[in-house]
């Protein structure tokens, strides 16, 4: 008996065989507007004690590797590069995790916030590493 994949081309194997899309339920944009590139996620330490509660049933996959890596604060970029996903799809999951109340999101920090305009040893590692390149 053949598996069903078997008559897939060697060239696609690198390409996903499940669609964005089922992953989201058929949602294609995120329903939180809030969450950038450079957002930070991270796992809140109660969502680890209640995994056997009725939200974990309805986790995907993906939605339980996102809760594996943002043990520490990652940003959307790095765990949609991490999932092999879109952003848009990584931002879908991330905001259900968010609503469950499972993962915190925290914009960065600016540097407006810091205290105005980014300082001189800042500007000037930054010429210095680009020139080193």
């Amino acid at each position: 008996m053949r598996h069903w994949t078997e008559s897939f081309d060697d060239d696609a194997a690198d390409e996903p065989l499940v669609r964005p899309y089922t992953i989201t339920g058929g949602r294609t944009t995120p329903e939180r507007d809030d969450l950038t590139l450079i957002t930070l996620v991270t796992a809140l330490s109660d969502a680890a004690s209640s995994e056997s509660g009725h939200g974990m049933r309805r986790m995907q996959p993906e939605h339980r590797t996102i809760l594996a890596l943002c043990t520490r604060p990652l940003a959307v970029a790095e765990v949609a590069s991490a999932l092999n996903l879109p952003v848009s799809v990584t931002k879908i999951l991330i905001g259900d995790l968010i609503e469950a109340g499972q993962l915190r999101a925290r914009p960065p920090l600016a540097f407006a916030q810091a205290g105005g305009l980014p300082g001189m040893t800042i500007l000037e590692a930054v010429r210095d590493g680009l020139r080193n390149l």
